[in-house]
């Protein structure tokens, strides 16, 4: 192989596997000896359970079990735990008990009550409909500012105030005194909206259980097998980790939600243990709806001080928020190191003071979602921005491009230290995307519809979990496999990781067999989040098939009598420059297998850990354009356009692809997404696809603009920087700024997201009625 494959746009290797139907999800793996579980869930957001009955639903024929929490707790079930308790809080963190099956009371709608399960999905379906549960009825608060009022309803009492915790981080007091110095200072008030996940394959699991070796064994549709299995062997369970497998198959997108540790997973566990048969549950979309993590919901506050020429001096910001009915496995992290770490975006603010609460309502679970705590923080930076240019009347670009970070390594006010960026680059190029609106503009109000123009620059800190571990091994059948740590839920990491193995070793893309999502095949990994699969898992696999030439360079001396020095290794074959001798590396490897020692493994086999808990940067600015239709509120997004630093690109196509795809999440949050609670009952209003918009490929725009390979990362040898999650960053923002800019001629001067048409229809109807008032005051003044 002469030509690099890394750099280049390939079409993936997956996708041949996929589009012929020949992928393996968890609903194509359960077996025929399988029993099917189906989960009886709380009609209720708050209310104390008085009585279950069980005992008909148990005489249905076909049915096998049905287990309800005093069966959980009497085989001594753990609760689901947090799996970031170590967080720096201001105040203790409260993480009550989330168990598997509600105990005495349930606090959000689609709880689990009872697990039924039975020889079919509709035996066990017909049960659960005969099981039967008393509540009594408790009030429940579903919004973040009713669940902080003094007469609030409690959700749990060692939740006082119902705030989980407090995280503060920077220190108020100089920011105040900038505040109080300062020329300006802009105040303002944003809602980041809840937003269900919804990936195409819902959730789903099976649960084995070995009698003979006491092994228990899940398959789920999850992104992370080794800290599920941890948690699950060391909490829940409270085994030892070789006592439990987890793996992953092919996954149906996730966006974060499937990092989450659920009910679910335990309960076909402890099922097929019970049993001696493995359980299957296959949700339904209603129980992803209300029974998987949902993301964002937090109310901010916050105070941008500049001085008389526009620089940025202080930022103060409070957050409010919601953790929903329970503490989910790393939601402490997301409104506060996570936040944290990208509060300011890409601005020199010298003085920030950030502080969170966590707050308990009676909903689903809020976890992370794609760009967790990274979107909330940009958001709020740069619609703060743009309502600081309106306000003081400065051009919201240049004010952008007078307070960028310009001097690297940029030492954040939040003690994070920034290795570069190509910040000016963007804008620039933003700036060059946005000449020609005005008279685009014109066009649009001759049709009598508010055209918009819309600019946001963002600064992720992609890292994830730290650390990352790979194997590389030939097998007995003459393939490599490549074993990695991280999951793939539709980034194209079969064919990425195995171009980088190919590049490494110099040999043809097709020799190599990926691996990923099993502990039996690695004893460690850190899944998939947080951008990182390239980041660390690239890096560690990069170091693992060096590990292999080093392996295959000791035992080919070994073969041709010489010394390991004079070893060369050159796209499969391994020779000695001074005597001629070669020997491929498949003969090396086949020799491996006999001749293994404690210098060589079978197969050449090298495991690399990639220490590393740096970050990279990814960044750039983004435009958008928008028509709004004044008579109904409606919102055409006619452009959009990227300009984007990701470092190296591995793969222009694919890195494209999961930023339009993070893109299209962000749009969807600005103008679509909004889960819905109802105030007095708790339910859930957008509770189906029916009720819940997603945007459709008729609501985006061709997406326009470029990605800058120019500013590589020096956080790994790959140089490259997250791009599984900018996209969702940036896009919110870019377009809400479009919307309030079509709308400010208006007098509409504050919206908050998702801009649905009625929305924007209500907003321009209240401004004109403000400004009939004036008129009509104006002229009652003229007239005395």
């Amino acid at each position: 192989m002469t030509e690099p494959l890394l750099g280049r746009s390939l079409d993936r290797l997956e996708d041949v596997r996929f589009v012929q139907g020949r992928g393996r999800y968890v609903a194509d793996l359960a077996s025929r000896e399988a029993l099917h579980g189906v989960v009886v869930r709380s009609p209720h957001a708050h209310a104390r359970i008085t009585a279950i009955s069980v005992d008909a639903a148990r005489r249905m024929p076909g049915v096998a079990a049905v287990l309800t929490g005093a069966e959980l707790a009497s085989d001594d079930i753990g609760p689901l735990p947090c799996a970031v308790t170590s967080i720096p809080m201001t105040t203790p963190l409260v993480v009550p008990p989330y168990h598997a099956l509600a105990r005495g009371v349930v606090r959000h709608v689609g709880e689990p009550v009872a697990f039924v399960v039975a020889e079919t999905t509709e035996a066990a379906r017909d049960a659960a409909e005969a099981v039967v549960v008393d509540y009594e009825p408790l009030p429940p608060v579903v919004a973040i500012a009713a669940a902080i009022l003094p007469d609030a309803p409690s959700i749990w009492p060692e939740a006082v105030g119902n705030i989980a915790f407090q995280f503060n981080r920077g220190e108020i007091g100089p920011v105040e005194a900038a505040i109080r110095g300062a020329a300006h200072v802009v105040e303002c008030e944003l809602v980041n909206n809840r937003v269900v996940a919804a990936p195409l394959e819902t959730r789903g699991a099976i649960g084995r259980f070995d009698a003979a070796s006491g092994r228990l064994h899940l398959t789920a549709s999850a992104a992370g097998a080794h800290a599920i299995r941890d948690l699950l062997a060391d909490r829940v369970f409270r085994i030892g980790r070789e006592k439990l497998r987890v793996n992953i198959p092919d996954v149906g997108g996730g966006f974060g939600m499937k990092n989450v540790l659920y009910p679910e997973w335990v309960l076909v566990l402890w099922a097929a243990r019970r049993l001696g048969r493995p359980v299957t549950w296959i949700g339904d979309r209603g129980e992803d709806f209300t029974g998987s993590a949902h993301g964002r919901d937090s109310i901010v506050r916050a105070r941008l001080a500049l001085d008389r020429d526009g620089r940025f001096l202080a930022l103060d910001t409070r957050v409010f928020a919601n953790l929903g009915a329970y503490v989910s496995t790393v939601a402490p992290a997301v409104p506060t190191m996570a936040m944290a770490s990208a509060m300011g975006g890409v601005y020199d603010i010298p003085l920030i003071a950030f502080e969170t609460k966590g707050v308990f309502t009676n909903t689903t679970p809020i976890d992370a979602y794609r760009g967790a705590g990274k979107p909330e923080a940009n958001y709020l930076i740069e619609r703060c921005i743009d309502i600081a240019a309106h306000q003081l009347g400065m051009d919201a670009l240049k004010l952008r491009r007078k307070n960028i970070m310009r001097r690297f390594p940029y030492s954040s006010a939040m003690g994070l230290s920034v290795e570069q960026g190509s910040f000016a680059h963007a804008i620039d190029h933003a700036a060059t995307a946005a000449e020609g609106f005005k008279a685009r503009q014109r066009r649009s109000r001759k049709l009598g519809r508010l055209r918009g123009l819309g600019l946001a620059c963002f600064l992720e800190t992609a890292r994830g979990q730290p650390n990352e571990v790979a194997e590389v091994q030939f097998g007995e059948d003459g393939l490599i496999d490549l074993k990695v740590g991280t999951h793939s839920s539709g980034q194209g990491h079969e064919t990425t990781y195995a171009r980088i193995a190919a590049d490494a070793l110099g040999l043809p893309l097709e020799r190599f067999r990926f691996r990923q999502g099993d502990t039996d095949d690695l004893d460690s990994g850190g899944g998939h989040g947080g951008a990182r699969s390239m980041h660390q898992g690239g890096t560690a696999l990069l170091m693992a098939a060096e590990g292999l030439i080093e392996n295959a360079r000791r035992l080919a001396a070994r073969l041709l009598q010489a010394g390991v020095d004079a070893v060369q290794y050159e796209a499969g074959m391994l020779r000695v420059a001074a005597t001629g001798q070669e020997i491929s590396l498949d003969e090396v490897a086949r020799a491996s297998y006999q001749l293994a020692g404690d210098d060589v493994a079978p197969g050449l086999a090298h495991r690399a850990t990639h220490l590393c808990d740096r970050y990279t940067f990814p960044n750039g600015c983004h435009v958008a354009e928008v028509e709004i239709d004044p008579e109904t509120g409606e919102v055409r997004l006619d452009r959009y356009v990227i300009f984007d630093d990701y470092g190296r690109l591995l793969d222009p196509r694919q890195t494209l692809g999961q930023v339009h795809g993070g893109v299209a999440q962000g749009i969807g949050q600005a103008l679509f997404e909004h889960a819905l609670f109802d105030a007095e009952t708790g339910q859930i209003l957008s509770g189906s696809l029916m009720d819940y918009a997603l945007p459709r490929a008729g609501d985006l725009p061709a997406f326009e603009g470029d990605l800058t390979p120019d500013f590589p990362s020096r956080a790994n040898r790959l140089g490259v920087k997250g791009s599984g999650q900018a996209g969702a960053i940036a896009a919110p923002a870019t377009i809400m700024n479009a919307v309030m800019n079509a709308l400010a001629p208006l007098g509409v001067r504050h919206l908050d997201m998702p801009a649905t048409p009625s929305r924007i229809w209500r907003a321009i109807q209240a401004a004109e009625a403000r400004s009939r008032q004036r008129a009509d005051t104006a002229s009652a003044d003229q007239s005395s």
